[in-house]
């Protein structure tokens, strides 16, 4: 628990320097300044992610790396969707809470495990300051206490990405616990289970690895591919999962693309031989997914290149899951277009999709400055010609 004195610590220098706080310690005598620093920084870490649990000031955090990891609020109330009110469900990676409590604002009871007394000590705090009075809070270790595990309704994992000198960890193989031995285990006990993984991971390696896995949710916030989860059914046998490409925009607005990896395979390309009217990236769900040739049929746009995810239209497409551009002028790139481009387009936000140079190689060459409201890719067309599209944003 905090004091009201910490609090009102942790409010006061919320935004100062915390290396000189940690310096000045001797200027606050009985308060434990590295434990208030670590409180500051977390609290930074889930400002925008978190902003209730960020406006609660009774909350506790148990450790930096623990606010850094832990889910979105947009995405932990997603999660809520995927189960029932009716259910009981077991968090076996319970980290600083956050799935745990949001799933239990939707089931019927919780139970919490994490092997770190501090961050069950913290755990238990915060759920009571929560009022989230159904979750069951237990300090053991998942793969030790696997035969001891109650029967749920669901169990719900989320794999520790770190390895040694904390490297981030990317295949279900090097994480903990070790999703792929455990899962057999867990289907004895639990008709489903929902693993959080990075977003990193390979999708169809993952599939492999988890046999019975019925739907794939890729979640981005503000075009920003956040985690993919995995529901894998104990009595499922689906060959082909459906994927679901979650985007949740700066407005808060959620645009969803469902598609099957089978579904993609099959699809023709639809390529464009020149440019249209107007101008589609797909967002980052969309492209983590490989929805690169559903996307086209399902909207009726053609790719400019088979290489370049971007695509193209004639007559716009308002409800396309991504930026939309309308094109003012399509420049064939040359040494002679990068030397006058600043004076045409002093200032530009420059995008390359399938193109020789880098961002900042094409920058330095044209001398073109970052921002307004000018948009540039560079990309290459279907007959090889290397383009800058010069677009205004559409919605």
């Amino acid at each position: 628990m905090l004091t009201k004195q910490q609090i009102q610590f942790i409010q006061e220098h919320i935004t100062d320097d915390t290396s000189r706080l940690l310096l000045s310690a001797s200027k606050y005598p009985g308060l434990d300044i590295p434990f208030l620093v670590e409180q500051i920084v977390s609290r930074r870490q889930i400002r925008d992610k978190l902003p209730s649990w960020y406006a609660n000031k009774e909350l506790v955090f148990p450790a930096k790396i623990a606010a850094e990891q832990c889910s979105s609020e947009q995405t932990a109330l997603y999660k809520q969707l995927l189960v029932e009110a009716n259910w009981t469900m077991c968090d076996l990676t319970g980290g600083l809470g956050i799935d745990s409590y949001y799933f239990s604002r939707k089931v019927k009871q919780l139970t919490y495990i994490e092997r770190f007394p501090a961050y069950c000590e913290v755990a238990t705090h915060n759920f009571n300051v929560l009022g989230a009075d159904n979750i069951r809070v237990l300090n053991v270790d998942t793969t030790q206490y696997i035969e001891e595990l109650p029967s749920v309704d669901a169990f719900y994992i989320d794999p520790a990405r770190r390895g040694e000198s904390n490297k981030r960890m990317f295949a279900l193989s090097d994480c903990e616990p070790n999703l792929p031995e455990l899962l057999p285990e867990l289907l004895k006990r639990a008709p489903r289970v929902i693993a959080k993984l990075s977003p990193m991971a390979d999708i169809q390696m993952t599939l492999d690895l988890l046999p019975g896995t019925s739907v794939v949710y890729v979640l981005s916030v503000k075009n920003e591919c956040k985690e993919l989860l995995f529901v894998v059914e104990r009595t499922t046998a689906i060959e082909e999962p459906i994927i679901h490409c979650v985007n949740f925009t700066s407005e808060g607005k959620e645009s969803v693309f469902s598609f099957t990896i089978g579904d993609e395979h099959r699809t023709e390309i639809l390529k464009y031989e020149g440019v249209g009217d107007f101008l589609y990236e797909p967002n980052a769900s969309v492209l983590k997914a490989g929805a690169f040739k559903q996307v086209a049929f399902c909207y009726d746009v053609k790719k400019l290149h088979i290489n370049s995810h971007l695509y193209t239209s004639e007559k716009l497409v308002s409800d396309f899951p991504g930026r939309i551009f309308r094109i003012d002028e399509v420049h064939p790139f040359s040494g002679k277009l990068c030397k006058g481009l600043s004076r045409i387009i002093p200032q530009a936000n420059i995008t390359v999709r399938n193109f020789p140079l880098t961002v900042e190689e094409l920058r330095k060459r044209t001398k073109v400055k970052d921002g307004g409201d000018v948009y540039l890719f560079a990309t290459t067309l279907a007959n090889g010609d290397k383009v800058l599209i010069q677009c205004s944003k559409c919605c």
